[in-house]
Parts: structure tokens; sequence; C-alpha cells
């Protein structure tokens, strides 16, 4: 694979066997779209609240140059999380290609988050700069779900403004339009 993979643990030891299935699986994801340019393969172990047994977390970021694709899965197990996020990361990468190559007159751009930060002082534990890049609401729309979040930042090409575009409880979705005061 040309493009950079890269993996992180926390709170989980990277055995060979786990790191010999990443190695082995992930390059394949370029079969599936072109111009992928890094990978980033994040697993970690955390207890569970709600369940009795700890859980597995396998997250996949495939970044390109106009695109991001993330995927997060949870099992009782660190390769079975990744097995399924694997899975999970192919039908992103389907749903993202048929919209985009459906859509071919209209560019459709993601947002491109540069690395984490790690944050000075106790107040703000994560930060995250990332480039906004012009698009429509349905665009927003669009990479919001492919980005699998519950909210998304962008900047609106139809009013020239900052928008925050998030999803309801009931499934609907909200705008915040911000105002200077």
């Amino acid at each position: 694979m040309s493009a950079d993979l890269q993996i992180y643990t926390k709170n989980l030891e990277l055995t060979d066997r786990v790191r010999e299935q990443v190695e082995k699986k992930v390059p394949k994801l370029t079969r599936y779209i072109r111009g992928i340019q890094s990978t980033r393969v994040d697993l970690r172990h955390e207890p569970s609240a709600r369940n009795a047994q700890d859980r597995y977390i396998a997250q996949i970021t495939v970044r390109g140059k106009r695109f991001i694709l993330r995927a997060e899965e949870r099992a009782d197990d660190i390769l079975t999380a990744l097995n399924a996020a694997l899975d999970n990361i192919q039908r992103r990468i389907r749903r993202y290609k048929g919209r985009h190559y459906r859509d071919r007159g209209e560019e459709m751009l993601a947002t491109l988050p540069e690395p984490e930060e790690e944050a000075e002082g106790p107040a703000i534990v994560r930060r995250k700069r990332f480039a906004l890049i012009p698009m429509d609401e349905r665009e927003a729309v669009e990479q919001m779900e492919l980005l699998g979040h519950s909210f998304f930042v962008f900047y609106n090409a139809d009013t020239d403004t900052i928008n925050v575009l998030y999803r309801r409880r009931d499934g609907t979705y909200g705008l915040i339009e911000p105002e200077l005061g």
C-alpha cells in the first residue's frame, strides 16, 4: 500500500497477531477507493460502566485529497472490533463513491482535520484544527453521515458563513447559524 498506515493503541498491547491482521487487511481498502493518502487505525480497551464485560474499540480513519471517512466499532475482543470496523469503512466507501460519482457535476469536499494536539490545562482535553471547505447544506449532511458524527462544522457556500449542522433526537437535522453579538 503506497498510502501511509499508522497504528495507535491505548490501554492495549499491540500483539504480533493484531499487527499482522491490521497490516494484512487495511491496505486492501485501496481496492475499493483510489486516492487514499493515509490510514489511521486506533485500537483501545475501555472498561464499560454499562456492560460487565470490558470493551475493545477499533476506529479506522481513511484520508484522501478530497475525503475523510471514519468508522468505529466495539466488541468483546479487539479482532472482532477490527473486522467490524473494516466492514463498516467498506460500506462508507461504497456510499461515498456512489454519491461522489452520481453527483459528478458537483464537487464534494470534506473537512480535513489536522493531527490532534495535546491540550494545556484541565478544561480543554482535546483540540482539533481543520480546513473549512465551502459546501452547501446537502453536502454537509452527506459529509456528517460519512464521518458518522452527530454534528458537523462547515463553511456554508450559499450564505458565506460558518454553520453547525447537527442531528436531532427525532432523526431530523438542525442548523446553527452563528452571528457576532
